[in-house]
């Protein structure tokens, strides 16, 4: 069957439109035996492209679909009345996405996997509005609820502080559930228009959840389609303009802000502070105020773009030395793995050498300290090699931290979060060489240890002899829960507490800060302790 033609089955369903290869493939409309009908593209049989499909119960999507479920963008709407304009990933709302309620009830924000999840803010019908974030549909972290008839900032502007702008563009990436007052979102990590992100799969009814499996489908769709584009761009146009509308009319008036703290949706904390407080509280000090004393440390040498050579110095260090001993067959270490001539050294030419490729960072040498026993332990902590290198050396880089501590160091986490490369000082490679005898015996006696996991030992001379060592680790917080307390713990009680003034959301805390008791199933203690 190619060309156009019509089709019945034995069940009642019936397709007209485009054949290719004995498959429905281009454009046509299908009528299932329960009455559902779809419009639009289809590929090998599969829905696939931009397409409309009515539902038994009423409900209707129209939007993106690939490979038989929403993915991309779309909007959605119940038999109950209510709607959902936004991103579909796998069949769930996922990324920026706006839903109204058939009460009147919006949110704006991020969503994953059908639920709130990330940043947005919530309209209530009477006029309330919170903006803070949620986690997997639950409120989680801080945020701030402006009540009824208080004064409170436009939508453009809660918006933009939630990190992405006014103007429908920066929609988070994540997914939500469809009950009015139950799931949250996540921070956008790229900035597009609604109409760019919106996507959405097919629909398979379950325990009334909505579930799909898509993938955002080419961007020159939006362009052949201009529908769904227009629908997403007026519905956020006009839920910014009526919410600044209302703004305009509301009186200086009702003053009250109520900054609120979640714990998986419990409140934890809320501040009742008065909106012009807030508002000055938050206008940025005079930056020649303060005058800020400059610790010398390594970053001093990197000032400028040395920073970001350092870091193209560090990947290609690492690329070189894994595709070096990767191929080497795998045996046991020996005594001479962790002695002192158990290295690797190589000169890196801007222009490049035989043994190494021209780059756009500044000439280096290299060192790679005990590679074979670094190997075994990247084998025993199931490191694959490709992936280790396609982290930390891909082309989406590494992302320099500012140090928590106070020993001046470079910090470096991988795109992925997975690893993070840290700075030391001479004296603490070399007790870290001392140890590694006792740490690689321990690792292999104990596969699920929970100590620190040390990938990598390197050292990068500049022109002028300077040396910069780095070590690669494990990311211990490299997790899709939401980190709520950082506790930096060192087992001392002396100095070991934060001035209060001083803490923030992001503050990592000390030992006596941590008022915390843990109650624990004793079988699950004692293996811990093991």
């Amino acid at each position: 069957m190619t060309g156009k033609g019509y089709i019945v089955w034995p069940s009642g369903a019936k397709y007209e439109g485009d054949f290719s290869g004995g498959y429905l493939d281009g454009f046509g409309t299908f009528t299932g035996h329960d009455g559902s009908v779809y419009r639009g593209n289809w590929r090998m049989n599969i829905r696939h492209g931009l397409g409309r499909k009515e539902y038994p119960n009423s409900d209707i999507y129209d939007g993106s679909w690939k490979e038989g479920v929403h993915e991309g963008s779309g909007r959605y709407s119940w038999n109950s009345g209510n709607i959902y304009i936004g991103s579909w990933k796998d069949g769930k709302m996922s990324g920026r996405g706006v839903m109204k309620w058939m009460n009147g009830d919006i949110y704006d924000g991020s969503w994953l996997n059908g639920y709130r999840h990330g940043s947005g803010v919530y309209m209530f019908a009477d006029g309330g509005h919170y903006s803070g974030t949620w986690s997997k549909g639950l409120k989680d972290g801080k945020g701030k609820f402006y009540p009824a008839g208080s004064k409170h900032p436009s939508l453009r502007r809660m918006c933009s502080n939630l990190g992405y702008d006014d103007n429908t563009k920066g929609l988070p990436s994540q997914g939500s559930s469809i009950n009015s007052e139950g799931s949250e979102t996540s921070k956008p990590r790229v900035k597009r228009s609604l109409s760019e992100r919106i996507s959405v799969g097919g629909l398979l009814r379950s325990s009334g959840r909505i579930s799909h499996r898509t993938s955002s489908l080419d961007g020159n769709w939006s362009q052949r389609h201009p529908s769904v584009k227009s629908i997403s761009n007026d519905f956020s146009s006009k839920l910014l303009h009526d919410s600044d509308e209302s703004q305009s009319d509301v009186p200086d008036g009702s003053p009250v802000v109520y900054e609120r703290e979640y714990m998986q949706g419990v409140l934890m904390k809320e501040t009742v502070r008065n909106y012009t407080e807030q508002t000055r509280k938050g206008k940025p000090r005079n930056k020649h105020s303060v005058k800020e004393v400059k610790k010398k440390s390594c970053v001093d040498i990197f000032e400028g773009h040395r920073s970001y050579y350092l870091m193209l110095n560090l990947q290609l260090g690492i690329r070189y030395t894994v595709g070096k001993i990767t191929p080497v067959p795998m045996r046991e270490v020996r005594s001479s793995d962790f002695g002192d001539r158990a290295r690797i050294r190589m000169y890196f030419p801007r222009k490049g050498s035989q043994f190494t490729p021209p780059h756009n960072s500044i000439d280096f040498s290299w060192k790679d300290y005990c590679p074979m026993v670094f190997r075994n332990l990247r084998e025993m902590f199931k490191l694959d090699a490709a992936e280790y290198m396609m982290s930390i050396c891909g082309d989406d880089g590494l992302r320099e931290r500012s140090s928590p501590g106070k020993s001046g160091s470079i910090f470096y986490l991988s795109h992925d979060d997975r690893f993070f490369i840290k700075t030391l000082k001479k004296t603490e490679l070399k007790v870290l060489l001392r140890m590694l005898h006792e740490y690689y015996i321990h690792v292999k006696k104990h596969e699920n240890t929970l100590i620190t996991k040390f990938f990598g030992l390197h050292r990068i001379t500049l022109r002028g002899g300077r040396k910069v060592r780095f070590v690669v680790m494990g990311n211990m917080f490299c997790t899709e829960l939401r980190i709520h307390r950082s506790y930096d713990l060192k087992g001392s009680t002396v100095g070991r507490c934060t001035d209060k003034d001083k803490i923030k959301e992001n503050t990592t805390l000390k030992d006596l800060d941590l008022s915390f008791e843990f109650q624990m199933d004793k079988l699950l203690r004692e293996y811990l302790f093991k």
